[in-house]
């Protein structure tokens, strides 16, 4: 009966050939050889760096003035909590944000507004166990329309590669394709070492030009070290090394090179400068106390920054942020308070799971 339905598919010959069969063995072999070296998902591009730049380095914590955040969790499987953010004195922060997050395995949604009237949202869905989309909606007031952003992506997560597809305020009204498009891709070639690529495109304008870049990314990961390197085509190098020194001590070190030829400063001929060579090193650490975490950095240019975050009471966690730039001559001091609320039930239920040594049950979301 299967040579019959064969012979009546005009399309059998595609799949019932030697080249066929040559190409399926190929391919069979070459997934069985990887499955033998135990490749793991060596994660993304964008995080090609995330021990040093997201856990160790306080550039994402640190704030000036004061601060004060009241959260309220109303159920935890799924996810569902409102948080007031004020602030006073504080830099590039508005004075007021209330912000609304819902989870679940599948979906991620967040939406934020603040008092000057900018309206934020997010929406990430799992549509496979390795399919992510992501999309990011900034939307200023009418006095500042061009602070609106518009980004969407897509990620892709294999067994020992990954890949992603981002756009930055994609546009097709000016009558040509316009805005910043990201692709990248991270390959695991041993269990230790990763290489990927990331290509940039971008058009600010239909009357510009596009202008086209390529990184190249490596990634080493030791038993208590990890080491990563990114080199731009337009002659950036950045390298980033991470050590786990103890069970609570945790340091990194961030070096960053540029270099610039003369025509790029002031568009006139190549004879009025050379090459200009920029650097910058930042070295931090994180020390992980019972009730606090502490983190500190130094940079080349004369720049010392500390965060201390200490959780006074299970629902009640107080931050100290501050920094001096010697090379500026400023110094910038933030003191906050985080406040979390929750029904009695579910502060019930998470004091009986603190009580029993167990975590509480949270859904996997897709950030």
């Amino acid at each position: 009966m299967s040579s019959t339905m064969a012979d009546s598919n005009p399309l059998a010959f595609l799949s019932d050939n030697p080249i066929s069969a040559a190409l399926g063995s190929l391919q069979g072999s070459f997934r069985e050889r990887r499955q033998a070296l135990g490749l793991k998902n060596p994660g993304t591009v964008e995080n090609v760096s995330r021990e040093v730049l997201k856990d160790v380095f306080l550039n994402n914590h640190t704030f000036s003035g004061m601060r004060a955040d009241l959260m309220k969790s109303f159920s935890m499987n799924p996810v569902f909590q409102i948080s007031h953010a004020f602030t006073m004195g504080a830099q590039g922060m508005p004075p007021y944000t209330f912000a609304a997050v819902f989870g679940n395995d599948k979906t991620f949604m967040q939406a934020t507004v603040d008092n000057d009237g900018q309206v934020g949202g997010r929406f990430n869905y799992r549509w496979l166990p390795g399919v992510i989309s992501k999309t990011n909606v900034q939307l200023a007031p009418g006095s500042t329309p061009g602070q609106s952003v518009f980004t969407t992506d897509v990620d892709y997560t294999g067994a020992d590669f990954s890949g992603s597809i981002k756009a930055f305020n994609p546009s097709l009204l000016d009558g040509a394709l316009t805005g910043i498009f990201i692709g990248s891709y991270l390959q695991a070639i041993t269990p230790r070492l990763s290489l990927g690529l990331e290509s940039v495109w971008q058009r600010p304008a239909a009357s510009h030009g596009p202008e086209t870049a390529l990184s190249y990314v490596a990634r080493y990961v030791s038993d208590d070290w990890v080491a990563s390197m990114q080199f731009q085509g337009q002659g950036a190098l950045q390298a980033t090394f991470y050590k786990k020194i103890a069970d609570r001590v945790e340091a990194g070190v961030d070096c960053q090179l540029t270099f610039a030829g003369g025509m790029a400063r002031g568009g006139g001929g190549g004879m009025m400068g050379g090459v200009r060579r920029e650097g910058i090193t930042t070295l931090g650490v994180k020390y992980d106390f019972r009730n606090s975490t502490f983190r500190a950095q130094v940079d080349s240019q004369g720049k010392l920054s500390c965060l201390l975050e200490k959780r006074v009471a299970p629902a009640v966690t107080l931050t100290f942020s501050a920094d001096m730039d010697h090379g500026k001559n400023a110094a910038k001091v933030g003191l906050g308070v985080s406040v979390e609320a929750a029904p009695e039930d579910l502060m019930e239920m998470q004091e009986r799971a603190a009580a029993a040594g167990e975590v509480p049950s949270t859904p996997s979301m897709p950030f």
